[in-house]
C-alpha cells in the first residue's frame, strides 16, 4: 500500500487525473479475477481519500492471450476497462503465438475492442511488424508504453515505439507503471515525444481523448483514428479457423 500511495503521488504530480488499475491475469501465474481486483480497488481508493491524494481510479486487467479469454470476459471473471467493450490484451513477450491475428479477430467478432499492450517491447515484433500493422487497420487498438519512447526499456523498444508512432498506428499511450523508480507512473515524457512526431492535437488524443472515450464506452467508429489509419476502414472479415492449434500451443508453453 505504501508503494501504491507513493506511485499515486507521482502520477498526480505528472498531471494524471485517473489511473486504470490493470494487474495481470494469466491462469496459474497471475490468478487475479474481476472480483479480487475490484475489492483491492475499493481499498486503495479509501486510502487515497484518507491521504488526500486527488486521483481517480478505475478497473481493468492486463489480460494474457489464453484459450478461455473470451469466456472469461463474457462471464465477468476478466474485467474490461471500466466495464466497457475495450480491454487490454498482452501477447507473450518472447514467443509469437500461432494464429495470433485470427485469435484477436475472434474477440472483435464477439463485440470487444482488444487493446494490444506494449507491442514495441515484444522480442518478436521485428519479424511480425506487418501483423500488428494489419491488426491496427482491422480495428484493433495499439497501446505503446510512454517510457519506451524515451529509452526506459532499451534501444529496441524505443525504435519500435517510435516507428509505431511515426506511422500513426498508436491509439493510446500508457505508463505501464509497476513501481516508483524503474517503472514509475510518468506519462508526460511519452506525451512530449508524441507531440513532436504527431502534433499537439493527436498527442492529446493519445493520453486524454481516447481514454475518455473508453470510459464512455464510445464506439470506435465515432472517434478520430490515428493518422496512419485514417484511410483504412476496419476489416469486416478475416479468415478464422476454429480448432485446437492455439490450445495445443498454450498447453506446451504453460506446461
Amino acid at each position: 500500500m505504501a508503494t501504491a500511495l507513493a506511485m499515486a503521488k507521482l502520477a498526480v504530480a505528472d498531471g494524471i487525473a485517473l489511473i486504470a488499475c490493470t494487474p495481470h491475469i494469466y491462469p496459474g501465474l497471475y490468478d487475479n479475477t474481476a472480483l479480487g481486483i475490484g475489492r483491492a480497488l475499493i481499498e486503495l481508493r479509501t486510502e487515497l481519500e484518507a491521504a488526500n491524494i486527488p486521483l481517480d481510479l478505475t478497473c481493468g486487467a492486463d489480460t494474457h492471450l489464453v484459450p478461455d479469454l473470451l469466456a472469461g470476459l463474457r462471464a465477468g471473471r476478466i474485467p474490461p476497462l471500466h466495464g466497457s467493450r475495450y480491454f487490454l490484451l498482452e501477447p507473450p513477450h518472447h514467443v509469437a503465438p500461432p494464429q495470433f491475428a485470427e485469435s484477436v479477430f475472434a474477440l472483435q467478432v464477439a463485440g470487444y475492442v482488444p487493446i494490444i499492450t506494449h507491442p514495441e517491447r515484444l522480442t518478436w515484433v521485428a519479424h511480425h511488424y506487418e501483423t500488428f500493422r494489419s491488426l491496427a487497420r482491422s480495428g484493433v487498438w495499439m497501446q505503446v508504453t510512454a517510457g519506451s519512447l524515451t529509452g526506459r526499456f532499451g534501444k529496441a523498444a524505443r525504435y519500435w515505439g517510435e516507428r509505431f508512432l511515426d506511422e500513426g498506428l498508436v491509439h493510446i499511450l500508457a505508463t505501464d507503471a509497476h513501481d516508483v523508480e524503474r517503472r514509475p507512473p510518468i506519462l508526460s515524457e511519452g506525451f512530449q515525444v508524441a507531440e513532436r512526431y504527431l502534433g499537439a492535437e493527436e498527442a492529446v488524443r493519445l493520453v486524454k481523448g481516447r481514454p475518455q472515450a473508453i470510459l464512455a464506452n464510445v464506439e470506435p467508429s465515432q472517434l478520430t483514428p490515428p493518422p496512419g489509419l485514417q484511410n483504412h476502414a476496419p476489416a469486416t472479415e478475416m479468415p478464422y479457423r476454429r480448432g485446437s492449434f492455439f490450445k495445443r500451443w498454450f498447453r506446451r508453453v504453460a506446461g
